[in-house]
């Protein structure tokens, strides 16, 4: 049985393959939480707390190498942006699927390319990520519970995603899966990065090349690397 690794007391399945994931997620429906150094370093008691009862993956190359030390050097990386897709690919015939997240231009947008890429889709609904009330979150919700979609995704960022997934998942179980900006990637909203630069795990650098506003972000993270350097993970 795959059991999880904790690395700064967050858990994260050392999966070697696109194709275990699947296998793992076929039978065991909750929420798929992407894990890079960001996570790892700042997520909170109440965001471990969701990771560790769900599937973590590794989606960064911090999370990959944090594993290896670990003695996992076969764990693969899992480009969450492009797994939705594939989860589509595979279950489009015969799951259903409830779309949250991005802009309502974005989503309208995702909404029509999928129809246009999967014509068997079935989506249940879908809504923009900006809820701006408890009293909309709540219809949210309930829609969920009403419509009971098989496959949810939710591109709002983390840790939004996260705890808004959390609360779906307790009254509606499904497989659930945080997005983050992938509808935007999808619908060519924002570029997406470049072979050469993903073969090399250089994601993080070809984004702070194009979105020098992320820098704050980039340097939040350095003291994971540091950590890893004098093997505190």
């Amino acid at each position: 049985m795959l059991n999880q690794v904790f690395i700064n007391e967050v858990g994260i399945y050392p999966f070697i393959s696109e194709a275990e994931m699947f296998d793992f997620v076929s039978f065991n429906k909750g929420i798929l939480v992407a894990i890079n150094a960001d996570k790892i370093l700042h997520a909170t008691d109440q965001t471990k707390g969701i990771i560790n009862k769900n599937v973590g993956y590794c989606d960064g190359i911090g999370a990959v190498l944090a594993l290896k030390k670990k003695g996992f050097k076969d764990v693969a990386k899992i480009a969450g942006y492009e797994f939705w897709l594939k989860i589509i690919d595979k279950y489009c015939h015969k799951k259903t699927f409830y779309i949250i997240g991005a802009t309502q231009e974005v989503i309208e947008l995702t909404v029509g390319k999928l129809k246009l890429d999967y014509p068997d889709i079935q989506i249940l609904n879908y809504r923009n990520g900006y809820i701006r009330s408890d009293e909309e979150r709540s219809a949210l919700i309930a829609d969920v519970v009403l419509k009971k979609p098989d496959v949810v995704f939710v591109a709002m960022g983390s840790p939004k995603q996260e705890l808004l997934m959390d609360e779906m998942n307790r009254v509606h179980p499904a497989i659930y899966q945080g997005l983050g900006g992938s509808f935007d990637v999808y619908t060519g909203t924002v570029k997406r990065i470049p072979e050469w630069w993903k073969k090399h795990n250089l994601e993080g650098a070809y984004r702070l090349i194009n979105q020098p506003y992320k820098l704050n972000r980039f340097v939040k993270a350095l003291p994971f690397w540091w950590n890893l350097f004098i093997g505190k993970y």
